[in-house]
């Protein structure tokens, strides 16, 4: 595997840092690429991204994470939901720009506000062949009135949901009652005990690197069923 830290230009104000890993195996236009988002109180160096990130490569998948401009500047505050949407856009076209480095089908990725905005980018007319949500945050905590789930029916693509069954933010009865709202094919897969960041009680025996394995594994496993 190869790391590369390329920025990527979000407008002519913002400029992201993001990080590239190559799998060995990669060919030109034969190799499957998965883009990563982090969380709204995370950037994409949290333990968590790196897992995923570097097990997506490891895995034989080009893997490439980002930053949004407001974890770039240190802030906390996640950015408005435009320039949250402009940095997605900006990604995609980056990997489409790359001269050698061109995917078979690509994939987007989220953990929790960043798979949340890119199905929204998608739901707007960002193209991909899929969607992966890592703990999709589908309602605030203890509001599930709230469901933030309108603009559900034109995401057209496959989405692959992982969801904790312990999840503050994702009442799982509320996701399966929703899911058939979406404009295109779906698979649940919850996390047995699983928090928001799939995070379970010491009195389990699963193992933290465990439980991402098996996510990761189930990640590719579902590429790999999907037509081409």
């Amino acid at each position: 595997m190869q790391q590369s830290l390329i920025p990527i230009l979000v407008g002519p104000d913002h400029t992201v840092s993001s990080i590239w890993s190559v799998p060995e195996n990669f060919t030109q236009g034969q190799t499957d690429a998965v883009i990563l988002a982090h969380g709204a109180g995370n950037d994409m160096h949290h333990p968590f991204m790196a897992t995923y990130h570097e097990g997506l490569a490891n895995a034989g998948l080009l893997s490439i994470k980002f930053n949004f401009p407001y974890k770039e500047l240190g802030r906390k505050a996640p950015d408005r939901p435009a320039l949250l949407l402009q940095s997605w856009a900006a990604v995609v076209q980056g990997l489409k720009d790359h001269p050698t480095l061109k995917p078979r089908r690509l994939f987007l990725c989220g953990k929790s506000m960043g798979g949340r905005i890119a199905s929204m980018a998608v739901a707007e007319g960002l193209p991909c062949d899929g969607l992966i949500f890592l703990g999709y945050p589908l309602h605030p905590p203890k509001q599930p009135a709230k469901a933030r789930t309108d603009h559900w029916p034109n995401i057209r693509c496959p989405s692959l949901f992982f969801e904790g069954t312990r999840d503050s933010l994702c009442d799982l009865d509320l996701l399966r009652t929703a899911l058939p709202t979406l404009g295109g094919p779906f698979t649940l897969i919850p996390v047995e005990g699983g928090d928001h960041s799939f995070k379970v009680p010491k009195s389990t025996s699963s193992a933290p690197d465990t439980i991402h394995g098996a996510v990761i594994r189930e990640i590719t496993d579902w590429i790999g069923s999907l037509p081409m």
